[in-house]
């Protein structure tokens, strides 16, 4: 398909629709996802290339949630069935409890230089304090803003990595970007670090004029000290009863053990830690963010003990039940879609316009939120009754159910297991009733 981007919208449309049985059919399915605004669809074409429609997901709130001494409705844009009732089951049980506490543990950002030095490392290493200071001195225009906030370089460190793949090398360089989740500004700062790097290096007598090659200059979205702690606690006896005819002391238990369970075992670990994205990638989504440098850093975080392993942990001590996630998290309220996507600027100013750190918090609170929520099922009643109630919802729309029917539907899989058969067979037999 030659010169498909310098097509119009329209032209994409009709391009692709030829591709579909009914291409009438397809492009009317297109358009009627547009934004009736006309303004902010022209936005929304921006976000990214080639676009012909908008993929619309659910926005929802999770209420009640208390951080820090504040409440909060929490918006979460998600499609997997119940995990905004899930967050929302959670939140209002910590309430009265004390809610959640988080703590930043450290906001710092990483780029790197990869390069391969053909020559004497200890040349350059004895060099390297003032390609250090030219480094930085060098992108002062870049920086300047960033400085002017509390920001900018952190550190720049040389590593050599030849051990592991011969001649290579990289600037290892630390950043703070503040409210904002920085890639931009450290990959401008990086390029330029390259550009730095090369002159220096021609004009160096002693150095072989081919001894430096750059392979590349880029970010690294694993960050483990940009980190936010959250936790919940209380005593075990207030528990009691969390599950109907289950005592604070057995739930408990149960509850660490579960946890434990993804602590050591990796198959576990990942779907345990799954459920925790499933609050906190709701979050990133309904504020700007990006959830898959959020995903990859966490899942990259939770194996750097050399196993993979669960983000959350639980201690049970001297009478207190404590649930705890540590979890790297690179958020922004500023840049990106942060001032440009409606609905994302009506997330913040719902949250009270918080800053990178505070949001970091809040995200963090959804992820144990949902987690907790998990494994209490999980421990107890088991994950599918919330999960397939409104699974039941999912196929009663796929099978078109008259609104009549629906009501009674959901009282007949009240006590039974859903599969889309199952509810095709009854709806059948309420038709010829």
């Amino acid at each position: 398909m030659e010169g498909f981007s310098k097509k119009s919208q329209q032209e994409k449309l009709e391009a692709i629709s030829n591709y579909f049985k009914s291409p009438e059919q397809a492009l009317e399915i297109f358009k009627s996802f547009y934004h009736p605004n006309t303004a902010v669809q022209e936005v929304i074409n921006e976000f990214s290339e080639n676009t012909v429609s908008n993929f619309h997901l659910p926005y929802s709130i999770a209420p009640n949630f208390l951080i820090n001494g504040k409440t909060f409705a929490v918006p979460m844009v998600i499609e997997e069935s119940s995990v905004v009732a899930a967050a929302s089951k959670s939140a209002k049980f910590w309430y009265n409890l004390g809610g959640f506490h988080t703590e930043i543990v450290d906001t710092e950002k990483v780029g790197q230089v990869h390069f391969l030095w053909h020559d004497d490392i200890e040349k350059l290493k004895s060099r390297f304090d003032e390609l250090k200071q030219l480094l930085i001195t060098g992108t002062e225009d870049i920086t300047v803003n960033m400085r002017n906030r509390g920001g900018g370089i952190k550190d720049i460190i040389l590593k050599d990595l030849s051990d592991k793949e011969p001649s290579l090398m990289q600037l290892f360089v630390t950043f703070e970007t503040i409210d904002s989740m920085g890639a931009n500004f450290v990959n401008s700062c990086l390029e330029r670090f390259a550009e730095i790097f090369r002159n220096w290096h021609q004009d160096q007598p002693e150095f072989k004029k081919d001894g430096l090659e750059i392979i590349m200059s880029i970010l690294s979205n694993l960050t483990p000290n940009c980190v936010v702690k959250c936790w919940v606690e209380t005593e075990i006896k207030n528990l009691d009863g969390i599950v109907a005819g289950v005592s604070g002391e057995e739930f408990a238990k149960k509850f660490h053990t579960a946890v434990r369970i993804a602590q050591v075992d990796p198959f576990r670990a990942t779907t345990h830690n799954k459920g925790i994205y499933n609050g906190v990638d709701a979050v990133v989504l309904a504020t700007g963010n990006d959830f898959r440098a959020v995903e990859a850093c966490g899942h990259a975080y939770a194996s750097m003990n050399g196993i993979y392993s669960s983000l959350t942990n639980c201690t049970l001590s001297d009478g207190i039940f404590k649930f705890e996630l540590t979890l790297p998290l690179a958020m922004g309220v500023v840049g990106g879609l942060t001032n440009l996507h409606p609905l994302v600027k009506l997330s913040h100013e719902l949250l009270d316009f918080p800053n990178a750190r505070e949001l970091m918090g809040i995200a963090a609170a959804a992820g144990l939120a949902n987690n907790f929520g998990a494994v209490k099922s999980l421990t107890t009643t088991g994950i599918q009754q919330g999960h397939m109630k409104m699974h039941l919802f999912n196929i009663m729309n796929q099978l078109e159910v008259a609104k009549e029917n629906r009501e009674k539907v959901v009282a007949y899989f009240k006590d039974k297991n859903v599969s889309v058969s199952a509810v095709r067979t009854f709806v059948e037999t309420l038709q010829f009733a």
